[in-house]
């Protein structure tokens, strides 16, 4: 709920941040940018659950002043314990995609975002069950289950925003809608939690992101402003209040 909250405030702020400027430009000079990401959530969440340990960094470059592919990755080293039972999890995940920006480019002027990312992720993992015990009826069990090692692979949808607060430097946040397409060890075998994806067990999963943006402006290119249309005087009106 607390992230929840944050998520909120985070982006009240940054829209705050967006120009609010008039049209009427035919054209205007468009600037191009490569920007790096790093993902602030993980390494801080990492210093109060030492049993997770989530990262990622992105590399997106526009094509236009309206999209940009992006191609992110990153790491996860994840633990869970409980009374009888002990689980963990660790590898990388990779995601590529395109984000389309749905504000208008006299108004993004390439420092503001505003819109929604769409992805690919694949997930190489190791995961294993250290140790487990089960008391029954006829006494207790206890066993290992050996590492496995698998691929997974989900869809990815991210609406966002992103604001330029400094030169060069933005902050950006999204939240992160998963479907799962599929783990390799079968239906009754998911992860408890794997890289990328999060929840295993879900067909579905969500989580929210915030990024450390650095941006780097490569090339400027030309793009056509349509003016507003001149407003039509209303003559009905205007002959009603001649009579």
């Amino acid at each position: 709920m607390r992230r929840t909250y944050a998520y909120i405030i985070s982006i009240i702020f940054m829209i705050s941040c967006f120009p609010q400027l008039s049209s009427g430009q035919d054209t205007i000079d468009f600037p191009l940018k490569i920007r790096l990401g790093i993902e602030a959530v993980g390494p801080v969440s990492y210093y109060t659950d030492r049993n997770i340990l989530n990262t990622e960094v992105y590399l997106s470059a526009d094509l236009n002043e309206k999209r940009s592919v992006i191609l992110s990755g990153g790491y996860l080293d994840y633990k869970y314990s409980q009374y009888n039972y002990e689980y963990s999890n660790k590898g990388f995940f990779v995601k590529a995609g395109m984000d389309f920006n749905l504000i208008k480019p006299l108004k993004s002027q390439g420092k503001y975002w505003a819109g929604i990312g769409f992805r690919y992720g694949i997930s190489h993992f190791t995961s294993q069950v250290p140790g487990f015990s089960v008391d029954n009826y006829w006494g207790s069990i206890s066993g290992s289950i050996p590492a496995q090692t698998s691929w997974g692979h989900y869809l990815e949808a991210s609406p966002g925003i992103r604001t330029e607060i400094f030169r060069s430097l933005s902050l950006g946040c999204s939240v992160n809608i998963r479907m799962l397409i599929h783990t390799g060890l079968g239906k009754d075998l998911r992860p408890i939690y794997f890289p990328g994806y999060g929840p295993g067990a879900n067909k579905t999963s969500t989580s929210f992101s915030y990024f450390l943006i650095w941006n780097i402006p490569f090339k400027k290119i030309r793009v056509i402003q349509q003016k507003a249309p001149p407003e039509e005087s209303d003559d009905t009106e205007d002959n009603t209040t001649n009579r």
